[in-house]
């Protein structure tokens, strides 16, 4: 797929290029109740089992809202979403030659911070420049295990059946974790 705005394309894959535009609000949110507006979506995000995996098929009516939720279901995996608070935000920002290396680079720089730093996250705001290169802000908390109802750990993205992909009224993506 070709990046909007680049002369990057995506290489072994086949049919016509069908790239994604990012028409819109610059930022969108997604999640929490940040005073963002709502984008009604069914279901935002929903995961699926993969022998010694999890994956997750996000939706989104643009490529911006489907990275938030990949970002949200990944984080669903390793905490109830709902007890995650905004107290504190990072910053991201992250380039690559198509949408899936971007989406996969967007994802393991929020779990790089996740290690790092010790930080859960559970509403997310993601703006594309030229398709190539996204920044995100990323609301979250450090981890409490006394307050935060934790599940597995998600080690890192594999590339196996990673996807972005135009659908009627939006975009998809599907993203496998090791957990």
């Amino acid at each position: 797929m070709r990046c909007v705005g680049c002369s990057r394309a995506r290489g072994g894959r086949s049919g016509p290029e069908q790239p994604f535009t990012t028409d819109g609000p610059p930022v969108r949110a997604v999640g929490g109740d940040g005073g963002a507006p709502r984008v009604p979506v069914q279901p935002a995000f929903e995961l699926f089992e993969v022998t010694a995996d999890v994956g997750i098929t996000a939706r989104g009516p643009t490529v911006e809202d489907a990275f938030a939720q990949a970002a949200r279901g990944m984080y669903a995996v390793m905490v109830e979403l709902s007890g995650v608070r905004e107290r504190e935000s990072r910053e991201v920002s992250v380039e690559a030659e198509d949408l899936e290396h971007l989406l996969e680079r967007w994802l393991l720089e929020l779990l790089f911070l996740t290690e790092s730093e010790r930080l859960l996250f559970g509403r997310f705001e993601v703006s594309l420049n030229d398709g190539c290169s996204l920044r995100g802000i990323a609301y979250g908390e450090v981890i409490d295990p006394k307050w935060h109802l934790l599940g597995p750990e998600v080690k890192a993205i594999t590339r196996h059946q990673l996807a972005v992909r135009k659908i009627d009224g939006g975009c998809e993506v599907t993203v496998i974790f090791d957990i």
